[in-house]
């Protein structure tokens, strides 16, 4: 797999189903039975993602949302999209 970098496009593979519940998300992986939970920050970069694909967009909302550094918010972003990848709840691309 490539490294992922904020020009790197997500999609959500179509066994993977998502519910929020007020703030938070599970997610839930179809094919292992597996849930997966987000906090209301991942959340709410989970439905960016789901909304737009691009990290980039992704990210450039989030800065205007909340009061956090660039690169924190990079480095946040990154890592919760390669957690997901690893778990195969997102697929990621090159852009």
């Amino acid at each position: 797999m490539s490294p992922i970098t904020l020009q790197s496009q997500v999609s959500i593979p179509s066994h993977v189903m998502h519910r929020d519940l007020d703030g938070e998300n599970v997610i839930l992986d179809m094919q292992s039975g597996k849930y997966f939970g987000l906090n209301a920050v991942g959340a709410r970069m989970w439905a960016l993602m789901v909304e737009h694909g691009q990290l980039a967009a992704v990210h450039q909302i989030m800065l205007a949302e909340y009061a956090v550094p660039a690169e924190r918010l990079e480095a946040d972003l990154l890592a919760l999209v390669e957690k997901l990848a690893s778990r195969g709840l997102v697929e990621v691309c090159a852009s």
